[in-house]
């Protein structure tokens, strides 16, 4: 399997630590209790944010992978690394302190059923952080297919057709409004703590151009929190566990 194959089926995980990630992380830690807690990255890619976890917060950090070339190396920096699916997490109900699904939902065969996962292993109490692509972003970022042939890179506007032609030119990968987001975690036993769109860290553009870039950066970065992020790279959607369902 080629680079750009494995791209198709589940994206491009973070394999540098830059300012986007740090952005990111920050974010989580603003949202989420992570110093001694129980961690779960559901899709941890190489490790990135597993990694990161274990070195500032705690050492009860475990990820999830799909593919089991990414979770091995993911378990040069996190110890404990299974490959499993997100729709069927091997964990007891009610376990972690926090979970992570970084632009992860969005390639699974079962967003649905893997949403329900994210909240069953979360304590009462606990809190997920959620990141997927926005819909409305002006580029789809996972490539395209076109005559049966997968090219790899930005397409701009795809996300802007009609779902039809949409999930013909990128039927391997999801894209949600907040609408659909929300609808993921509907009935179920979870409040959302927050919701926004932000634009992305813009790291290449800053290692192009410089100081113009940074300029750009800030540009995108400071409109977020008003009605223009509705062009966000991703959602960020955090959720608490309220209480477990009673059995039936």
């Amino acid at each position: 399997m080629t680079h750009s194959d494995l791209a198709s089926l589940r994206g491009e995980p973070s394999y540098v630590w830059r300012a986007g990630q740090e952005r990111r992380l920050q974010m989580i830690a603003r949202f989420v209790r992570l110093d001694g807690a129980i961690i779960l990255d559901a899709g941890c890619g190489v490790g990135m944010y597993t990694g990161q976890f274990r070195q500032r917060f705690s050492s009860n950090v475990v990820g999830i992978e799909y593919e089991f070339s990414r979770a091995l190396e993911a378990a040069e920096v996190t110890p404990h690394v299974t490959v499993a699916a997100n729709e069927n997490l091997p964990y007891v109900s009610n376990y972690f302190d926090a979970v992570l699904s970084h632009e992860t939902l969005e390639h699974v065969a079962d967003d649905r059923l893997s949403a329900r996962e994210i909240v069953r292993v979360l304590k009462p109490g606990g809190r997920a952080v959620i990141f997927v692509p926005n819909r409305w972003y002006f580029f789809e970022t996972h490539g395209h297919y076109w005559r049966g042939v997968y090219h790899f890179g930005n397409t701009p506007f795809i996300n802007y057709l009609p779902d039809p032609l949409r999930n013909r030119l990128a039927p391997h990968v999801r894209a949600y409004t907040r609408r659909g987001l929300l609808a993921l975690f509907r009935d179920q036993p979870v409040r959302v703590v927050a919701h926004q769109r932000i634009y992305g860290g813009f790291d290449n553009l800053v290692h192009r151009l410089g100081a113009a870039g940074q300029l750009l950066r800030r540009f995108w970065q400071g409109i977020e929190g008003t009605p223009l992020d509705a062009f966000g790279l991703s959602h960020v959607l955090v959720i608490e566990k309220t209480t477990e369902p009673s059995a039936p």
